[in-house]
């Protein structure tokens, strides 16, 4: 009893000396930093003198109109460039998995490429091309399109269409490769059964790929949502949340609260809560939406 006693506590302390420094390291630059922004957001104030105002911060939420503007904005984002991308990319990994296309490689590392590039300097480039006098406008006249350039960083409309192009050419790729991984790793011959049963190639993505793809779908619906929600680098690249606050999502306001106002770190912890409350809201509609009805 003894000995197997000793052997038990010898095998814990091995096993936590191997995880320890994962678990502090986690505690200190995860959890720490997720407490202390709720107490913060409980507090109000300028720069860091900071007083105790329990819910008046979230309460102010809902009166403050530049917040409501925020939300209105990235949540436009959200439900028209996510299932855009997601769709896209389901349909060009389909295109793509296919063993009969020549170049294959080349084609998804070039789909994928945009996504390993700089935030910034692709942001950039994208604010030159949609410029007035940028290459879109100069296209777009050439072949008759348009008759005079698009305000595309001027119009609120406009604005909003090109940070949706911009994020769903980046990160289109991105979810593409989850898609690609998944179908490689569906048994071939089930088509081929669908094809001795006279399946079409509609009805099998519909009847066989779309299902099996289920999980990776949710999955890449819920990365993609909370990225939505923290989108920040290309509205402040490219339009800089104008024209006026059109195109201001969340993460910019949260920056601004910070760092281009009057510092007020107590109000842009709230806000960086409210996307947390939202992020939690919307995958759990996801995960509704998308469960299995006998769960």
């Amino acid at each position: 009893m003894k000995n197997s006693r000793k052997h038990r506590i010898k095998s814990a302390t091995i096993g936590w000396s191997f995880v320890v420094l994962a678990v502090v390291m986690i505690c200190t630059f995860t959890f720490y930093p997720m407490v202390h922004a709720f107490m913060m957001s409980l507090q109000s104030g300028t720069g860091t003198n900071l007083t105790f105002v329990g819910l008046d911060n979230y309460a102010r939420l809902l009166k403050d109109p530049t917040f409501l503007t925020t939300v209105k904005n990235t949540v436009i984002y959200l439900i028209i460039q996510v299932p855009i991308m997601i769709i896209l990319a389901l349909f060009i990994s389909v295109l793509l998995n296919n063993p009969k296309l020549k170049f294959r490689g080349f084609f998804r590392t070039a789909i994928f490429l945009p996504c390993v590039t700089s935030l910034v300097a692709y942001s950039v480039i994208f604010k030159y091309l949609f410029s007035l006098d940028g290459i879109v406008n100069i296209l777009l006249m050439k072949i008759s399109l348009i008759s005079e350039p698009i305000q595309w960083l001027t119009d609120p409309f406009w604005a909003k269409i090109t940070i949706i192009v911009a994020i769903t050419w980046r990160w289109t790729g991105y979810n593409m490769i989850f898609y690609l991984s998944a179908l490689q790793n569906i048994d071939y011959s089930i088509y081929e059964s669908a094809k001795m049963d006279g399946a079409s190639p509609i009805q099998q993505f519909f009847k066989i790929t779309i299902p099996l793809l289920k999980p990776i779908i949710l999955f890449t619906s819920i990365i993609s949502t909370i990225g939505t929600l923290q989108l920040f680098d290309e509205v402040m690249n490219i339009t800089q949340g104008g024209p006026g606050n059109a195109t201001m999502t969340i993460s910019q306001y949260i920056y601004n609260l910070s760092f281009k106002y009057t510092p007020d770190f107590g109000y842009a912890a709230t806000v960086s809560y409210a996307i947390v409350i939202m992020i939690g809201i919307f995958s759990i509609l996801q995960f509704k939406v998308a469960g299995d009805k006998n769960e």
